[in-house]
């Protein structure tokens, strides 16, 4: 998968690893009533309360309508508020509500104990080299607008 003449596509199977992973997170959430990209916005907006819906589709990889979407949907469900800019009066600032924080935290254990159960194979120094390889891709690939 993702070989070629010339050697492995990388971003090709970073991609296929992350859907795979995706798919089974997802599946995990499920039970909790959220998706991948809800808990994502929960993590995101319970880490930098305030944060701007446009700031939100660039720190999880979406475009401003489908996190707007998305907040539509987590607002209707009581785990999301929005409130005008003290300054702006164009940009809402979100907040994950008493709900919101409640369903992260009782989500977040499931998260994790499947993602340990995905890497349970690693060998020893393993996770934190593919944690240390991604930081610095991330970083070579300077702010997040170059990189896509």
């Amino acid at each position: 998968m993702g070989e070629q003449p010339h050697g492995p596509v990388l971003s090709f199977l970073v991609r296929h690893t992350w859907l795979t992973m995706r798919a089974a997170i997802g599946a995990e959430l499920e039970v909790f009533g959220l998706t991948v990209p809800q808990f994502a916005t929960l993590m995101m907006v319970r880490t930098s309360p305030g944060m701007s819906v446009a700031q939100l589709a660039r720190s999880v990889g979406s475009t401003r309508q489908a996190a707007n979407e998305m907040l539509t949907a987590l607002e209707r469900d009581g785990l999301i508020s929005r409130a005008p800019h003290p300054t702006d009066r164009r940009t809402h600032q979100l907040h994950v509500t008493d709900l919101g924080r409640a369903r992260y935290e009782e989500a977040l254990p499931a998260v994790l104990r499947r993602e340990a159960a995905l890497e349970e194979g690693l060998a020893a120094g393993q996770r934190e080299a593919a944690l240390s390889w991604m930081a610095a891709v991330t970083a070579a690939c300077g702010p997040q607008e170059d990189c896509g």
